[in-house]
């Protein structure tokens, strides 16, 4: 393994213990506010939809709301299915069955 890669993995996971433990140590003896708890419970709603929605709307890196963008329209269906059944198999399932459908066709 080259030596930089080697270094990047190394700095990844120094950041990342740091990061937890700091936050630990600051915690420790107070808890953590309320105020921070509510905040802290949206984080991964709001990077999940960062990741998502790009990919939805812009599959070849420019704005396609139309019917010939597969991934929008699966992705719809996605969250049809994951409003209507809570069920992370069943979203999946239907999402890719969507998309692999729109491909062929």
């Amino acid at each position: 393994m080259r030596n930089e890669i080697l270094n990047i993995i190394i700095g990844m996971s120094l950041v990342t213990y740091f990061t937890r433990f700091g936050a630990l140590a600051l915690f420790r003896f107070t808890g953590m506010p309320t105020w921070l708890g509510r905040w802290l419970k949206y984080v991964p709603i709001a990077i999940l939809t960062a990741l998502i929605v790009p990919s939805l709307l812009l599959p070849k890196g420019s704005l396609d709301i139309s019917l010939n963008n597969h991934y929008l329209i699966a992705g719809i269906a996605a969250a049809f299915a994951a409003y209507k059944s809570r069920n992370i198999i069943a979203t999946l399932g239907l999402g890719m069955s969507v998309l692999f459908i729109l491909k062929l066709l």
